[in-house]
C-alpha cells in the first residue's frame, strides 16, 4: 500500500527531497527503516488531499486506502489526470490477500450496494493487481506480466486481457516476463519437476503465485456472469519475483526483497497509476 501512497503524494509532502533525489531514490529513501519521520509527514500530507485509512477491524488483516482524485494536487505530482475529469473518481487500493481470501474479499468489492430501497451498483473502471511471485525465467526483483492464470489441481483456467505489457516495464533496469502464471495451492507443495513441467511445455508459465486465479474469477463473475459491474472493465496484473524456486538456494527462505523490491513495486505502480490517471 506504500507503493499507491508514495506515488501520488510524496513529492508535494516532500519538494526538497524530491528536487534532490532522482528517479525511484525518493522512494528507496522512504523505504528505510530510519526514515520515519518522513513516512509520517508524506501520510499526513496524504491525508489532507484525499487519502482515506480504514484500518481493519474484521481479522482479514486487510487495511484499505481510499482516494479521492478530486483532491489530489496534481500540480505537485508526477502524474497528469486525463481521465475521469468530471468524474469525482476514487481509487480503493487494498493491501494483501492470502490464497482464496482474494475472492471473497474481490467478490465483496464488486457486489452491488443494497439500501432500503434499491441496488447501487459501482461503475468500476478498471481492477489492478500487484503482487509478489516465484518466478520460473529470470530471478529475484523482475517483472512477470500474465495473460492468463491457471489454477493447479483444478480445469480452472482464467485468459484474460492484461492492459499492461512487457514493454511498459522496460527501461527500469529489471528484466520482464510474459506468459501464464499458475495459482497454486501453497508453496510448500511445490517441487521442482512440477515446476519444470509448467515452465517448459506448452502451458508457458512463468511464475507462480496464490491469488491471481481468486482474484480473476470474482471480476469474471461479477463482470459476465452476474451484472455486478460491467463487462467492459479493464484488468491489470503485474508481480514481482520474490525468488526462483528452480534456482537452489533461490526460494522464499533465502530472506526478503529489501532493497532489490523497490524498483520493481514502484516500476509497476507508476504503470497502473500512469493508465488510471
Amino acid at each position: 500500500m506504500h507503493s499507491v501512497l508514495n506515488s501520488i503524494y510524496a513529492k508535494g509532502a516532500l519538494p526538497k527531497e524530491a528536487k534532490n533525489l532522482k528517479g525511484f531514490e525518493l522512494f528507496q529513501l522512504l523505504s528505510n527503516v530510519d526514515s520515519k519521520p518522513l513516512q509520517k509527514k508524506v501520510k499526513n500530507y496524504a491525508s489532507h488531499n484525499g487519502l482515506i485509512y480504514i484500518e481493519d477491524t474484521s481479522g482479514t488483516n486487510i487495511n484499505v486506502q481510499i482516494i479521492d482524485t478530486d483532491k489530489i494536487n496534481f500540480d505537485v505530482s508526477s502524474f497528469t489526470k486525463e481521465h475521469s475529469l468530471n468524474e469525482h473518481a476514487v481509487i480503493i487500493v487494498m493491501d494483501y490477500a492470502f490464497g482464496e481470501q482474494a475472492y471473497e474479499t474481490m467478490d465483496e468489492l464488486l457486489k452491488p450496494y443494497n439500501t432500503d430501497n434499491d441496488k447501487i451498483f459501482l461503475d468500476v473502471k478498471s481492477v489492478s493487481i500487484m503482487g509478489k511471485a516465484g518466478i520460473l525465467e529470470g530471478g529475484k526483483g523482475d517483472i512477470m506480466i500474465p495473460d492468463a492464470h491457471i489454477f493447479e489441481g483444478t480445469a480452472d483456467n482464467y485468459p484474460f486481457k492484461n492492459e499492461l505489457s512487457k514493454e511498459d516495464l522496460e527501461g527500469f533496469g529489471v528484466k520482464a516476463f510474459d506468459g501464464s502464471m499458475v495459482s497454486v495451492l501453497g508453496t510448500s507443495l511445490q517441487n521442482k519437476d512440477l515446476l519444470k513441467f509448467f515452465h517448459d511445455s506448452t502451458w508457458n508459465v512463468i511464475g507462480l503465485e496464490m491469488e491471481g486465479a481468486h482474484y480473476q474469477k470474482a471480476i469474471q463473475s461479477a463482470s459476465r456472469i452476474r451484472g455486478n459491474i460491467s463487462e467492459n472493465v479493464k484488468v491489470r496484473y503485474a508481480y514481482y519475483a520474490s525468488d526462483n524456486p528452480l534456482e537452489t538456494g533461490a526460494t522464499l527462505a533465502s530472506g526478503g526483497l529489501g532493497m532489490t523490491g523497490v524498483t520493481p513495486t514502484y516500476a509497476i505502480t507508476q504503470r497502473i497509476l500512469e493508465q488510471i490517471f
